[in-house]
């Protein structure tokens, strides 16, 4: 039996949609990519913000046509994740075409249900979302030389706007020796980048060893054998401490490179969106990050058109944008979802003002962020090779300040052929937005 898996949303999400395959390869199923070919298509969906339960539905309906087509080889339709776990009975009721619904706590059980599908039930399957971390196998996705390592699930924050305790359940970290594991696998399989995931990494272990545990499996991790980078995502300002940041200061794999959202600078809102932090906690931070690691790459993230912002707390937000430089951010704007304490609060903000807030901002982040890239120019980096553009003598890459999917690249020219996942030393020559231009060069970076 082949199966067609679409796997949408974040990095997190992408995790689950590995282990799933994982446990479909050990169960005797096939994958294809055309979905003409397809026996069961299976879509693990996302529903943190509209756009993306739009992206879900649009998804799940257009497969679901395939699904009804009598012309069509496709037997069933399974949806994951999270929209299933949000919306399971009206996935049921408002879209037949579905076959089954899996849970965020359920990816564990994916070839059981595909069985039971095939065999004609109908299922159901929504676990107890506050269960301990599923384990198993993983497919990877990625490419082989970078994959990313989720280290804790759920969330404990509540942030008013976020539905995501509602979906994920409680903070569970993943013990650490099944994360040191599972880094030697993927180690063997050939990644050279570990990036770090969860809803919060920085929390890591506070719930199964009483403290947090983060720099401890930093330093494990950087034992292990094949892994030359380690790139930290979703650490909250508040929970970063000097441990912390000793540990990537001292440690070579680990980049100095850090994913912080902080959401907003304005006290009022930071409050209003139920944030456990201040203006004075993040600059404070801001500020130790790049003293202690002066080549620190600091990515943010940040909403605007919370409800009750003002033209004042927009200012506010810009002026901070621009003294303080993020090397790396991203805007979204205020999406206003069910079930969260924010939806219900007065001084809903209409979509073109969101829209027009979240350009500004991002007009703003554009100048700084080519600022930035300008000054790249002339020095030696080391460069994670990403593969070649097709037909021409160019090689794309990313520098230890870039994540993949959502920053910049570097397009390089070479002497001799380079090797995805191979790590070289590029001379900056130039730039262009956002990315960077480069010639790999022979000397140390």
């Amino acid at each position: 039996m082949n199966v067609l898996f679409v796997s949408l949303g974040c990095d997190k999400n992408l995790v689950d949609s590995e282990y799933m395959l994982g446990s479909l390869r050990d169960r005797g199923y096939d994958f294809t990519d055309d979905e003409t070919e397809a026996d069961v298509i299976i879509v693990n969906s996302c529903c943190f913000i509209g756009d993306a339960k739009e992206e879900s539905i649009n998804t799940i309906l257009e497969m679901g046509r395939l699904r009804t087509d009598p012309d069509e080889r496709c037997r069933a339709l399974i949806v994951t994740g999270c929209l299933a776990q949000r919306y399971a009975d009206e996935i049921k009721s408002e879209i037949p075409e579905v076959d089954a619904v899996v849970g965020t706590a359920s990816y564990d059980s994916i070839a059981e249900v595909t069985d039971r599908v095939l065999n004609g039930e109908y299922v159901r399957e929504l676990s107890d979302i506050d269960r301990p971390v599923p384990s198993g196998r993983r497919i990877m996705t990625t490419g082989g030389y970078y994959s990313y390592l989720k280290i804790a699930e759920g969330c404990d924050k509540r942030c008013t706007y976020c539905i995501i305790p509602a979906i994920r359940g409680r903070y569970r970290s993943v013990p650490m020796e099944r994360l040191i594991e599972e880094a030697a696998f993927l180690a063997s399989e050939g990644v050279k980048e570990l990036i770090l995931v969860a809803q919060e990494t920085t929390l890591y272990g506070i719930d199964i060893y009483g403290r947090r545990m983060l720099p401890d499996l930093l330093k494990k991790l950087c034992l292990t054998d094949g892994i030359e980078w380690i790139r930290l995502l979703y650490c909250y300002p508040e929970e970063i401490t000097d441990e912390l940041v000793d540990v990537m200061s001292s440690e070579p794999k680990i980049c100095h490179y850090i994913d912080m959202p902080i959401q907003h600078i304005s006290d009022d809102i930071l409050k209003r969106m139920g944030r456990r932090t201040n203006a004075e906690g993040i600059k404070e931070t801001i500020s130790l990050l790049r003293a202690r690691i002066p080549d620190i790459a600091i990515r943010t993230t940040l909403i605007t058109g919370f409800p009750g912002e003002s033209e004042e707390d927009h200012r506010l937000l810009m002026d901070f944008v621009d003294e303080t430089g993020f090397e790396r951010l991203g805007v979204f704007a205020y999406s206003r979802e069910e079930g969260t304490k924010a939806a219900q609060m007065p001084g809903q903000i209409v979509e073109d003002i969101k829209l027009q807030r979240l350009d500004d901002l991002m007009e703003l982040q554009q100048k700084i962020a080519y600022g930035h890239a300008q000054s790249m120019t002339g020095r030696k980096l080391p460069v994670l090779i990403e593969g070649r553009l097709v037909d021409e003598d160019v090689y794309a890459g990313r520098t230890y300040m870039d994540a993949p999917g959502v920053d910049g690249m570097v397009f390089l020219s070479s002497g001799r052929e380079l090797m995805s996942g191979e790590i070289v030393t590029v001379t900056v020559t130039g730039a262009d937005k956002y990315d960077l231009i480069g010639e790999v060069c022979d000397e140390p970076s």
